[in-house]
């Protein structure tokens, strides 16, 4: 009997625990200061970005990845497929994966930008971010670094793509196409096409991972990013 009252006790002891513990996370963003807000969102977006470079900056990290593959621009992929039943299967899948190795190859560079980037965020931008979408912190992000990484992968992914041996075929198809109004002037080269695919895989990712963290804050260990992110559940 004594036994029975202690678990019952212990039981409901653990329960009022909980609920303290839950009141006390259940802050309003009103209750967030400005540096609460600024900190937490220059964690996440940290964090989300060392992670979508990992996943990418590596052998498949756009191979692999079916969200962020790159393929041929419209009218050259439709033309592909002629090509390859005319017996050129080897050479185009070849374009593809140096297209793909060379976005790969880029994404260690983003790393030191994308965090020096996340340093200078504002603390006055810091709570309309946070109000903001599933992934308004990434699209801040990436109006702030996209053109400067897009300098800084072009070097890097030129070199790459030189390596596939195929670049100016694709160079000079491009720009007839481009000529007709079939492709857009950033695919009117390989180097540039696969530039501006690689910038908008890295910051799908970002995205992705930022989407992770506003879901589920607590989930990635840190007190701040739970406090933080907790306040808009």
């Amino acid at each position: 009997m004594h036994r029975r009252q202690f678990n019952t006790i212990g039981l409901s002891g653990a329960v009022s625990l909980m609920a303290y513990v839950r009141a006390a996370q259940a802050i309003s963003l009103a209750d967030l200061t400005g540096t609460d807000a600024s900190s937490g969102l220059k964690l996440a977006l940290e964090k989300s970005a060392i992670a979508a470079v990992g996943l990418l900056g590596t052998t498949d990290g756009f191979m692999g990845n079916d969200k962020v593959r790159l393929a041929l621009p419209g009218y050259l992929n439709e033309a592909a497929k002629w090509l390859k039943m005319m017996g050129q299967s080897q050479k185009i899948d070849e374009l593809v994966l140096g297209m793909n190795r060379a976005a790969e190859s880029a994404m260690p560079l983003a790393k030191d930008m994308l965090v020096g980037a996340v340093k200078t965020m504002s603390v006055s931008d810091a709570k309309t971010i946070l109000q903001g979408g599933s992934t308004s912190a990434t699209d801040y992000f990436s109006s702030k670094t996209r053109l400067p990484l897009g300098q800084k992968f072009l070097p890097v992914i030129t070199q790459a793509t030189a390596k596939v041996g195929l670049a100016e075929q694709y160079n000079a198809v491009a720009g007839k196409a481009l000529s007709l109004g079939l492709l857009k002037p950033q695919e009117a080269t390989l180097e540039s096409y696969v530039t501006s695919k690689a910038l908008d895989g890295l910051f799908v990712m970002i995205g992705e991972e930022e989407k992770k963290i506003r879901q589920d804050p607590i989930g990635t260990g840190s007190a701040l990013l739970g406090k933080v992110f907790g306040a808009l559940k």
